[in-house]
């Protein structure tokens, strides 16, 4: 198993992106599918179990990658929790979404460390959360994208600002403050973030990049899940001309995890989710 953490890609917003590829090179000439996955709204690419996840994947022949966005609020020296809040602060979706498109034409690239190995036009993108959101607008505009998979997604993102009270204040204040429940630090979110969103909001409607997918797509998601209801999964799935649904008994939003994750195995959920998704990537 190859396993190269914390390489450093330069973005285009003055933040390193960091990443990792997990991949177990070929025995025969047969070129491994690529995933490239993105995590969510206070996520990071070493949380909880996803260094398992990854390698699950490798021992399956995928070569997977998962990356930090250059605005999580993240280092390279401390790519865990958020040490930058001013990054995090001037995060938005126009980022993350430039950020993953640096990460596919790398990894797509000659310049990428497996390029021989790896088949550039088997390219799977996974979200988790906000994540998800993320990877059907870059799937929807990117012919590069083959499949694409996501874990417990948002099927909206203007719901996410509709109180008119609270979107006054952030105005006239420039800023809030959301507490991280874990670290009990006070994320910053500069009022650019909204007005990134408005500005570009036809392309940001979630809606309207799933309807336009003409690739297969797998959403997954739990019935029990308390941050995003399995409502928003169900809508994702109908919008998609090409969609699969698999529903998570009793999953929570990150089925069964938690961060630090102790444990050598997936939670069980997990496992279901990861071994759909494998067997999604590969048929």
């Amino acid at each position: 198993m190859h396993n190269l953490k914390n390489q450093i890609l330069q973005g285009n917003h003055q933040r390193p992106i960091l990443f990792d590829i997990y991949f177990e090179k070929p025995k025969t000439d047969r070129k491994a599918p690529l995933v490239i996955f993105c995590h969510g709204y206070k996520g990071f690419k070493d949380w909880g179990y996803w260094d398992i996840v990854a390698r699950s994947f490798a021992n399956r022949g995928v070569c997977f990658i998962k990356f930090n966005f250059s605005h999580n609020g993240g280092t390279v020296d401390q790519p865990i929790d958020f040490p930058d809040l001013e990054a995090f602060a001037l995060n938005n979706f126009s980022i993350e979404l430039d950020d993953l498109k640096v990460m596919m034409d790398h990894c797509c690239s000659n310049n990428f460390v497996y390029h021989e190995h790896i088949d550039p036009k088997k390219l799977t993108l996974i979200g988790h959360s906000r994540g998800g959101g993320i990877v059907y607008i870059k799937a929807s505009e990117d012919d590069r994208v083959e499949k694409v998979i996501s874990w417990a997604s948002v099927s909206d993102f203007e719901s996410r600002f509709s109180d008119e009270k609270s979107r006054a204040y952030w105005k006239e204040n420039g800023v809030v403050y959301v507490e991280n429940s874990r670290t009990k630090q006070q994320l910053p979110h500069y009022y650019q973030f909204y007005e990134d969103f408005i500005k570009n909001k036809q392309r940001f409607t979630i809606k309207d990049a799933v309807e336009k997918l003409t690739i297969p797509n797998l959403v997954v998601h739990g019935t029990d899940d308390p941050t995003v209801n399995i409502k928003e999964g169900r809508k994702l799935y109908n919008w998609s001309p090409r969609g699969e649904f698999l529903e998570i008994a009793s999953g929570d939003h990150v089925f069964g995890g938690k961060h630090p994750w102790e444990n050598k195995k997936l939670p069980q959920q997990m496992e279901q989710v990861v071994e759909a998704s494998i067997a999604f990537v590969l048929k």
